[in-house]
């Protein structure tokens, strides 16, 4: 997390400046550092290592589309032996059905 440097002491005298009283300049004060503590900063770093670790894991899952393709490629081609093999046995049942009968 990235911290923003903050002069409250700075901030208190530009609020006394415009007309606020101490009192009511150090509660403002104490306000915006509190939300600004709350606050996560994302910085140019974090974007950065955030953009290489996606870069990575695309990278791995067009690893894993290409083992796929590659699995589907070679069960068609199973597939089509197979579908030959049974168009033979067929072709060659009707043949000795037709000589027999």
């Amino acid at each position: 997390m990235a911290l923003v440097m903050f002069d409250t002491h700075q901030f208190i005298q530009t609020l006394q400046a415009s007309g606020f009283e101490q009192k009511q300049a150090e509660a403002v004060s104490s306000a915006f550092r509190q939300a600004q503590e709350q606050v996560e900063l994302v910085t140019k770093h974090d974007l950065k290592e955030l953009e290489l670790t996606l870069k990575g894991e695309m990278q791995e899952i067009k690893g894993e589309i290409q083992s796929m393709r590659t699995e589907i490629q070679a069960a068609e081609y199973r597939m089509t032996i197979k579908l030959g093999a049974m168009m033979v046995v067929a072709v060659s049942a009707m043949a000795t059905l037709v000589k027999v009968l």
